[in-house]
């Protein structure tokens, strides 16, 4: 960790210095990263190597994505099997597959295999899901901690469609800040999670989504959805700042992007949100207006003299499917990034925007991208930041290792931490799992063995 007396201004960071001390940073997380997952526990290790495979048969993920999707939706063990079967008739002959279906053949034999099917979505479920309540995850947020690592809560649901849904999800919300403030005030000292230079930083940390909050979210008037979900995200402010937590504005599909940082800065901006609570927005990288969405952010940082300031949450986006099939659909201009080197040269030019514009934001950068994390770390670094002052997020179930190893070297760490029931969290099971098995997934290209060099290099 470096520190200077005042940061650098913006553009003086060597080009060629970056790329030196981002092979530094990078070589340093991987050895800490590969340390850890020589400790990896069997059932962790198997799971991979299930993902490796799905990842090189396209026909095998289909099916699998397909039986996942379908599994809330069957009532009986039998029925599962039966769908599973259906499945495997498709799929190219093996071993596995002819098994499948000579169960398949008896009642017995499907219910066998609908038996099997729902206790391995169970485990893949748990695997990026927390628990099914906060109660339930309770275990898992504090051994995080434990282990330096800090959480933010996601309330798994999808969109509502009514004001009663609405009113519903915000009084999870409200419930679910007053456990885990409970439940973090038994948690040991932390430095490193509980304090930065701009002053302390929450132990309770939620995230929320503007589309839960109103079942009013229309792109082409976003004016009636601010409106109608306003009051309860108020009311939630109002309960985090009283409870000492952070409260997350979590970003969604493009329909519902203006929706969402309109909602957020113009109740940031009320005089009683002065002085708290600490609270953030996301930006996406691969939406190509990304770049003038974070000069809208920091004007608004500037003008708006709040304490503590903003947390910017800086990912690559989860919901490319939709916004590719939908632009294509309407013959509209595709919003997204289709290259992934693209996406990666967005996410690192809006890093260091963001990292530029400090004390204005403070800045959380999001990925399991062994360079991204690198660059986040050099950049700020060569610009005197103290390593204490950036923030770095993980998904859990893709990220726990990379976490660990992070945490170890000193820097501070949260893991987004999904919450709530299977048929609940199913899309963002599945969103996860395609994520997991793209084929320019840097943490499958790490278990192929790609060379360290290829990993760090420039995009």
């Amino acid at each position: 960790m470096s520190t200077t007396d005042a940061p650098a201004p913006p553009g003086a960071v060597d080009p060629a210095a970056l790329e030196v001390e981002i092979g530094r940073v990078g070589r340093a997380i991987a050895a800490a990263r590969e340390q850890h997952s020589a400790l990896r526990h069997p059932a962790r290790a198997a799971d991979q190597r299930a993902m490796a495979l799905a990842a090189r048969d396209e026909e095998l993920r289909a099916a699998l994505f397909r039986l996942i999707d379908v599994t809330p939706a069957c009532r009986t063990a039998e029925d599962l099997g039966r769908h599973l079967a259906s499945f495997a008739g498709e799929l190219a002959p093996s071993r596995g597959v002819a098994a499948a279906r000579h169960l398949a053949d008896t009642r017995a034999g499907r219910a066998v295999l609908g038996a099997a099917v729902a206790a391995g979505v169970r485990h893949t479920a748990h695997r990026f899901i927390a628990g099914s309540s906060p109660r339930d995850a309770a275990g898992e947020l504090g051994a995080r901690w434990r282990e330096g690592v800090g959480s933010s809560v996601d309330l798994l649901g999808e969109a509502t469609v009514s004001s009663a849904e609405a009113d519903a999800y915000a009084a999870h919300c409200a419930a679910t800040l007053d456990e885990l403030a409970a439940l973090a005030r038994g948690w040991p000292e932390r430095p490193t999670l509980e304090r930065d230079s701009l002053g302390a930083l929450p132990r309770a940390n939620l995230s929320v989504k503007a589309s839960s909050l109103t079942a009013m979210l229309r792109p082409q008037a976003p004016e009636r959805g601010v409106a109608d979900a306003a009051p309860r995200l108020h009311a939630l402010l109002e309960l985090a700042h009283r409870r000492s937590a952070h409260l997350h504005v979590d970003m969604e599909s493009l329909d519902a992007l203006e929706t969402t940082v309109e909602l957020a800065l113009e109740l940031l901006a009320r005089p009683p949100f002065a002085d708290g609570p600490s609270a953030g927005l996301v930006v996406q990288a691969y939406l190509r207006e990304s770049p003038a969405l974070v000069e809208r952010i920091l004007a608004w940082a500037a003008r708006t003299p709040r304490r503590p300031p903003l947390t910017v949450r800086l990912v690559k986006g989860a919901y490319w499917d939709h916004e590719v099939a939908q632009a294509r659909q309407h013959g509209w201009s595709v919003p997204v990034f289709t290259d992934k080197a693209q996406c990666d040269r967005a996410f690192e030019a809006l890093t260091q925007r963001l990292l530029d514009a400090r004390p204005l934001v403070r800045v959380a950068v999001a990925s399991h991208n062994l360079r991204s994390i690198a660059h986040a770390i050099a950049y700020n670094r060569l610009r005197g930041g103290a390593d204490g002052d950036l923030e770095l997020q993980v998904l859990r179930g893709l990220g726990d290792e990379l976490a660990l190893a992070l945490a170890r070297q000193g820097h501070r760490v949260r893991v987004y931490a999904p919450v709530g029931d299977l048929v609940a969290g199913m899309a963002y099971l599945v969103r996860r799992l395609l994520e997991n098995t793209a084929n320019e997934s840097f943490l499958l290209a790490q278990e192929r063995g790609v060379p360290l060099d290829e990993l760090l290099a420039a995009p």
